[in-house]
């Protein structure tokens, strides 16, 4: 995982300061040097301390103070002003991280990679603030990517398998140069379900060959969500303060909800995907996950914008300022008017998750809110399965012209020719290429249906999309005509208008938990975002509340979001108190189980 420069680097660090230069000039007596390499202290920091009874299999995993400063669910403003007060440093900072990395990654494998120059970065951004140069809210700011948004610098961006180890991209992605330039530090990739869960269609979500099986905090036995695993479940452990997540159908708002983030699933289109391995250009899209409205905020300002290398960008609605000038409080609520689209889903959500949204749908009513009931998708019948999340709907009706499936497959095998066409130093150079791969390293790779655990179904998915050959044929353009009609006009833009007549909402509330929710705002194109609320009585594991709108809409929705967390947070209420994000709890610490079990 480390260079040795990187090894040098943090040595220095350690030295210069942490230890100080006095304790420097004792570093040859011999009984210190030894001392200091014996832990006598290990609980709480550095190994989670064994309960007893019912709490027998929940981990303890406390962040200590970095440099005083609470680092532990920080937000990026507290950590901007400890920046400019001069009581931490972008240095200290990145130091902390790495700390926590060696404290809890090795449980849930969330960074496939760290970057060996981030201290060099931080510490060039320190000494920009030092001089007075502050780029903006992100300045000095640690994120994460994940492993299948392109860095041009010393990592390997490979989408968890280990055929793209020792490429070479072409050029930073778009979303990655616009956050170095607004001075974000690149700490490094995120591990994620391989390849974006294209591969198979059974599978052990956030598992690859390359990062193996990154866990959720909440649960290490359970679906972590994916497949932006990684940048997840390292936001949850507090590894770092922002991640970038891929979204082609549930990628970013899987993760996030199931680990009681904020996830920010932007429209198709204003988000650039130039530089990102992809899956299919009609539905992918960058988004954003952090632990607050706020921060998930600084980061969608950190990278949306018209990029020439992506047709779709250059079509975008945006606002001048970015979306941070939307950012509101629980007074905002009283002008709202939200809509329940009860029976195309709120209907399939369990009972649990239904009791829990409803007591924040009432607390939301109690602050000004109007909720109306009732505010369905036309389409329902023909988009929404109700067994759960179904890309192949259409084919399951008998009418594959109607599936998101039929586009998908079809956009990936020329998708990812054209992708692996710009990349240098390796071989690997279409589907064809890959899937040969995964036979041949069968042992790692699980290319045939039955030999790796986390890959059931070997690699059906590419053969699905090989099968197709690339052909956008009549049953292609009938299948996009269909689910763009059927879930814009016909469904999201529908339920919104709600009849007309003055009876139009501003957004649709929906369970974030139901892969009904992103399979809808998927084939859209639409944005999608998602508040942490409840955990799970039985799993522990965390859902949320989705606030669902039409293209372009982000602004808006970034207000309502704002203003139902602040709400959240703000309320004293005995019963709301738990309508909240909470910390994990790091339920079997100690499992190892690949496939993650899927509830």
């Amino acid at each position: 995982m480390f260079s040795r420069g990187f090894l040098v680097a943090i040595g220095i660090a350690f030295t210069f300061n942490a230890i100080g230069s006095s304790a420097y000039r004792h570093l040859y007596n011999t009984t210190q040097i030894l001392e200091t390499q014996t832990l006598s202290s290990p609980y709480p920091y550095e190994f989670p301390v064994l309960q007893n009874g019912s709490n027998a299999d929940v981990g303890q995993f406390p962040m200590p103070k970095c440099n005083g400063f609470t680092l532990e669910e920080a937000t990026i403003d507290q950590m901007q002003e400890a920046l400019s007060k001069g009581t931490l440093t972008s240095v200290q900072i990145v130091m902390c991280y790495l700390q926590r990395i060696f404290q809890v990654d090795e449980y849930i494998r969330s960074i496939m990679e760290l970057n060996p120059d981030i201290l060099e970065i931080a510490a060039s951004l320190d000494e920009e603030r030092k001089n007075g140069h502050v780029r903006g809210p992100l300045h000095g700011i640690p994120f994460l990517v994940k492993d299948n948004i392109a860095t041009k610098d010393k990592m390997e961006t490979t989408a968890g398998s280990w055929m793209l180890l020792g490429s070479v991209v072409p050029r930073d992605a778009h979303v990655v140069r616009r956050l170095r330039e607004a001075g974000a530090v690149l700490m490094g990739h995120a591990t994620l379900s391989e390849w974006a869960d294209m591969r198979t269609n059974s599978y052990s979500e956030g598992y690859s060959a390359r990062g193996g099986q990154c866990r959720s905090p909440y649960n290490l036995t359970t679906n972590p969500g994916g497949s932006s695993s990684g940048s997840g479940a390292a936001m949850a452990a507090n590894i770092g303060m922002f991640a970038l997540g891929t979204e082609t159908d549930g990628s970013v708002i899987s993760p996030a909800e199931r680990n009681a983030l904020v996830g920010i699933k932007p429209t198709v289109g204003l988000t650039s995907r130039a530089g990102v391995i992809p899956e299919c250009h009609n539905q992918d899209t960058v988004g954003c996950l952090a632990r607050t409205v706020r921060d998930a905020t600084y980061c969608l300002d950190g990278i949306y914008g018209p990029d020439p290398l992506d047709n779709y960008t250059l079509v975008q609605q945006a606002p001048a300022g970015g979306y941070v000038q939307y950012l509101t409080s629980k007074s905002s609520l009283k002008s709202a008017v939200f809509g329940l689209p009860w029976l195309t889903f709120w209907q399939y959500s369990s009972t649990e998750q239904q009791d829990t949204l409803l007591k924040l749908i009432s607390l939301i009513e109690s602050a000004g809110a109007t909720i109306i009931n009732g505010t369905e998708l036309p389409s329902r019948e023909k988009i929404i399965n109700p067994e759960g999340w179904d890309w192949d709907f259409g084919s399951t009706r008998g009418y594959p012209n109607e599936s998101e499936y039929t586009v998908v497959k079809v956009d990936f095998y020329n998708d990812i020719r054209a992708y692996l066409s710009e990349l240098n130093n390796t071989d690997i150079r279409s589907l064809e290429d890959i899937m040969q791969y995964n036979i041949d390293n069968v042992g790692t790779e699980g290319g045939l249906p039955g030999i790796h655990p986390a890959f059931a179904g070997g690699q059906d998915g590419f053969n699905a999309s090989l099968q197709s050959g690339g052909k956008r044929d009549e049953t292609y353009w009938q299948a996009l005509s269909f689910m763009h009609r059927a879930t814009r006009e016909d469904g999201i833009d529908a339920a919104l208008l709600n009849g007309g007549g003055g009876n139009e909402v501003d957004i649709l509330l929906v369970p974030s938990d139901l892969g009904q929710v992103t399979n809808v705002a998927a084939q859209a194109g639409y944005p999608l975002i998602t508040l942490p609320v409840g955990v799970n009585s039985e799993t522990g594991m965390p859902f949320g509340l989705g606030l669902m709108g039409t293209a372009w809409s982000e602004g808006e929705m970034v207000k309502w979001a704002s203003a139902i967390e602040d709400l959240q947070l703000s309320s004293t209420e005995p019963e709301a108190l738990g309508l909240r994000r909470k910390v994990p709890m790091w339920l079997d610490y100690r499992s190892r189980n690949v496939p993650v079990n899927n509830v």
